[in-house]
Order: C-alpha cells, then sequence, then structure tokens
C-alpha cells in the first residue's frame, strides 16, 4: 500500500533526526547551541522547512542544518537582545518590521541610504539583522516575509555585496521557507552590475523571488497604505526608537474598544444604538404595514415587537467556510468581510466552536486595536458549544484589508473556573506550544455580496430607492443575459450553416468523381 503524504512526512522527518543525532552530533555537539538541537528533537515544523527547501532530500537537508546550526551558535542567535545591538544602530532606523504586502505578508524594511560599508560595524550589523528575523521566527513560526530593500538616494558608497550575501544566506540556509519576495526598489543603474552577482548568489529557484522596482511598480506588490511618500505611499510612519518597531498583534482587544476608561461609556453607547436602530426599524415597519382596527382578540402589540426584534437578530447570517483547528474550528476560514459605510454592512461575525472534551479559552487580538470592537474578546467555551463574535469598526475608523486578527486558544482543565479572574491567570500560565493561533486578513466589499458572509444593519428596512436599484440592475443582468442567448442562437445558426455547405460540398466530390471513373 502506498504511503500517504502524512505518513511520508512523519518518515522523512524521523530520518532527519535520527542521521543528525549520528552523523553530526557525535562529531561536532560542541559546535550546536544545546536548545537548537533540543528544539529539532521536538519541533515538526522546523524541521519540516528545513526538508521542503531542500526538496525533501536528507542528505542535503543534513548539510543545511550542519551549516545553520553551527552560524546560529557563532551569532548566539538565541541570546540576541536589544542590549545586544549598539543603540546608534537601532537609533538610525536602517533596518525593522513596518507593515504588509497585498499577500499580507510582514514588511522586513532594509534602507540601504543609512548603510556605509565599513569593517568595524559589519558584524553588528549582520547581528541586527539575525536579531530581527529571529525575532519574527520565534513569533510567526514560518510565516513568510517581503524584503523590502530600498535603494533611493544611495551611491557607491552604499554598495556593501559582503552585506548583502548575508542577508540572501538568512533567507537560503538559515531561515528556510521564510522569503516571500525580495522587493528591490529604485535601483541606481552604478549598481546593475552588483546585482548580476545578487542573481548568482540567489540561485535559479530563488530568482523568481527578486522584483525590480519603480515609483510605479512598487503598488503592484504593496498598497499605498503601508508605503512612505517617497515611494508614492501615504503612510505617515516615522521611525524611532525607542520602543521597537513591532505593530503585529501586541494588544489584546477589549469588548467595547480599546480604551478602558471609555469601555463603560461605550458599552452604553451601543445598547442605546442597537436599541434605537431596533425601535426605528419596528417604527419603520410599523408606518408602512396597514392599519388595522384593534380588537380584544388579537395578539399583545408587546409580543409582536418581541417577536420582530428576534427577526432583526436572525439577520446575523454565519459564514461558511470554515477552519478545522484542534481545539476550535472557526469560521470564516481566512478573511473577515466589512463592508463600506454606505452599504451599512459595518459589522462581521467570527464563529468558534469547540471540537475538544475540555472547556477552551479564546482570546482575540489585532494589528489595530484602535479600529476595533470585539464582543465577546476573551473569554471560554463548552466542549461541543459554539461561540459568536461580532466584530465592529469602533466609531466612524475605517476597515483596513491590511489589517489583520489573531485568535488564540487553549484547553483549559475541568477544574479551572471560566471567570474574568481565572481567564487572566490561565493565560499567564500557559505554555506557549500548548497554544492554538489562528490568523484571519480583513476583506472589504465596495458593492452588494452574499449575505452569508457579514451581519447586515439595515435587511430590515430598505428604502424606495434601494429597491429600484435592484429593480434596474436586475433589467439590465436580464437584457445582457437576453442579448447573450441571441449570440449564442446566431453561433449555432453559423455552424449549422457551415456544416451544411461542408455536406454539399463531399456531395460534389464524390458526384464528381462518380461521374469521372463511370
Amino acid at each position: 500500500m502506498a504511503e500517504s503524504q502524512a505518513q511520508i512526512k512523519t518518515r522523512l522527518i524521523a530520518d532527519t533526526r535520527r542521521r543528525f543525532e549520528a552523523e553530526y552530533l557525535a562529531d561536532k555537539s560542541d559546535k550546536y547551541d544545546p536548545r537548537d538541537v533540543e528544539r529539532l528533537q521536538q519541533d515538526d515544523n522546523w524541521v519540516e522547512s528545513y526538508l521542503l527547501w531542500r526538496h525533501n532530500v536528507v542528505d542535503e537537508t543534513l548539510k543545511m542544518l550542519d551549516e545553520s546550526f553551527q552560524w546560529r551558535k557563532e551569532f548566539a542567535v538565541n541570546d540576541l537582545s536589544e542590549s545586544s545591538i549598539p543603540r546608534r544602530l537601532l537609533e538610525i532606523g536602517g533596518i525593522y518590521l513596518h507593515g504588509y504586502d497585498k499577500e499580507g505578508n510582514k514588511l522586513f524594511w532594509i534602507r540601504v541610504k543609512y548603510h556605509v560599508k565599513d569593517s568595524k560595524t559589519a558584524l553588528d550589523k549582520k547581528k541586527l539583522i539575525a536579531f530581527w528575523l529571529e525575532r519574527y521566527a520565534k513569533r510567526e513560526n514560518g510565516k513568510p516575509i517581503t524584503v523590502m530593500f530600498d535603494l533611493s538616494e544611495t551611491g557607491i558608497n552604499n554598495i556593501d555585496m559582503d552585506f548583502v550575501r548575508f542577508i540572501i544566506n538568512c533567507f537560503k540556509v538559515y531561515y528556510p521557507k521564510y522569503l516571500s519576495k525580495l522587493v528591490i526598489f529604485d535601483m541606481p543603474w552604478i549598481m546593475n552590475a552588483a546585482f548580476k552577482l545578487v542573481k548568482t548568489w540567489l540561485g535559479p529557484e530563488a530568482m523568481s523571488l527578486l522584483k525590480f522596482t519603480s515609483k510605479n511598480e512598487i503598488q503592484e506588490y504593496v498598497s499605498v497604505e503601508y508605503l512612505p511618500p517617497h515611494m508614492g505611499g501615504t503612510d505617515p510612519f516615522k521611525y524611532s526608537y525607542p520602543p521597537l518597531v513591532d505593530d503585529d498583534f501586541q494588544t489584546p482587544l477589549c469588548e467595547n474598544g480599546p480604551i478602558t476608561s471609555e469601555d463603560e461609556t461605550s458599552s452604553k453607547e451601543d445598547i442605546e444604538s442597537d436599541g434605537k436602530e431596533t425601535l426605528e426599524t419596528i417604527s419603520n415597519e410599523e408606518q408602512t404595514a396597514p392599519v388595522k382596527k384593534s380588537s380584544p382578540t388579537e395578539p399583545n402589540s408587546k409580543a409582536e415587537e418581541n417577536e420582530k426584534v428576534d427577526s432583526k437578530m436572525k439577520a446575523f447570517k454565519k459564514p461558511l467556510s470554515v477552519f478545522k483547528g484542534p481545539l476550535l474550528h472557526i469560521s470564516p476560514a481566512e478573511e473577515l468581510y466589512f463592508g463600506t459605510a454606505e452599504s451599512g454592512e459595518k459589522k462581521t461575525l467570527i464563529v468558534l466552536t469547540n471540537v475538544t472534551k475540555n472547556i477552551v479559552a479564546f482570546k482575540v487580538r489585532t494589528t489595530a486595536p484602535e479600529k476595533y470592537r470585539v464582543k465577546p474578546s476573551n473569554s471560554s467555551c463548552e466542549p461541543g458549544a459554539s461561540v459568536d463574535i461580532v466584530v465592529s469598526p469602533h466609531g466612524g475608523l475605517t476597515v483596513s484589508a491590511q489589517d489583520r486578527f489573531l485568535i488564540m486558544a487553549a484547553e483549559m482543565e475541568q477544574s479551572s473556573g471560566s471567570g474574568p479572574a481565572e481567564l487572566a491567570q490561565f493565560w499567564k500560565e500557559v505554555p506557549k506550544n500548548k497554544v492554538m493561533e489562528h490568523r484571519l486578513r480583513c476583506h472589504i466589499i465596495e458593492g452588494s455580496k452574499p449575505t452569508t458572509l457579514t451581519l447586515k444593519d439595515s435587511a430590515f428596512n430598505m428604502s424606495d430607492k434601494t429597491s429600484e436599484d435592484i429593480c434596474l440592475q436586475l433589467n439590465r443582468l436580464l437584457e445582457s443575459n437576453r442579448k447573450l442567448q441571441d449570440q449564442v442562437q446566431r453561433c449555432i445558426w453559423f455552424h449549422q450553416l457551415l456544416l451544411s455547405l461542408m455536406m454539399l460540398s463531399l456531395a460534389f466530390v464524390i458526384s464528381f468523381f462518380y461521374l469521372l471513373y463511370s
């Protein structure tokens, strides 16, 4: 019986670990950091990343592990911290993480104009690169990164091919499978010869990851929201240190907005506004409904109002796509769909389903905590139960396609309480390797879209103008459909005519040869 993909992967990982221990650890154990060796034995994803980069060839993978582990010990990568780097290198802003590309990958900025070749600082600059990559790798565990190599305002003094080669080696050997693409911006003509050499270092497989861009082309990869003005963007970001630039999932969301002092007020405003919307909807429905005479036998008007409120709540449609994690099934699987302010589709829904036999604690984080309200944002889910999480923009803030949400989940013991105090203590003590994480992107819908993806506030309060617009669109669609059918009919008629002519021609040829030889 043929092996499944999972069985092949498990076998390759086990074979890599066994052979590395037998063939490399015996002779070079002092050349490796014990923490890296321990991680190799425990972290399947880490081993798999090296195997995939070497096309599952174990011999090549072992050589790569040997080179990578020796480098990690030489640079003391596991111990790198801010104190390991000269402060002036951190202050200058030549290397940092900030923003996302159009595929949702983190941007790793290298501002070459701040780099001047100097043998005295070469090692510290390499350590700075290693510090940022290790910091990112430990947090993201394999998620790709896009390198923004900004060559604007550079000259011959900024060319340091040894430094460039080190950066390339980081992604070829030390951090395999992390490079999404290397975007070269505004390369001066004087550096053309130098970057021909870079192409040979990358190798044929990685050549497709190298993107040369100018101001007109850069937006193919990064939207203006995360591009600085000199690249034609609108990002107001200004680098400063301290603190470190690290804007990814740092602040847990509050249920009613990011500012603690505003929680109570925001909550009250939410309740009032939701109540107002419901009352307005009911009022409009009552105005448009036919007038009936009161009768003692008619149902209670209060019950009717409750029915209408319940029907409004049922307008919250649950999304269809599902991510099946080991602790929670999360729907939607990849993207949260938000409508524009004009469409009225301001809210969206995340559905969590506990697939374990224990209580699962969860909490939600985001890259833009100042923008969103989440209800609930930090709670728990009983075994087999589902929890609906409503996400809405805070105040009048605009949803961005670059915003991300992180859902964290971990199993709790049955004896543990699930109150706020117990949850707070649980998250302080739970080991990181026990936490399931899943990320969601934001998707903005400009026009109409399936109601199964979002919550529509105005579902029961459609204006006459909107109805006319929909009718007009339907008429246009029907007209287009009719024209398409006419074109299909003409094509069928033409092919039938062509087939008839061919049959007549064939009959003529047969008759000609029959007369010729009779």
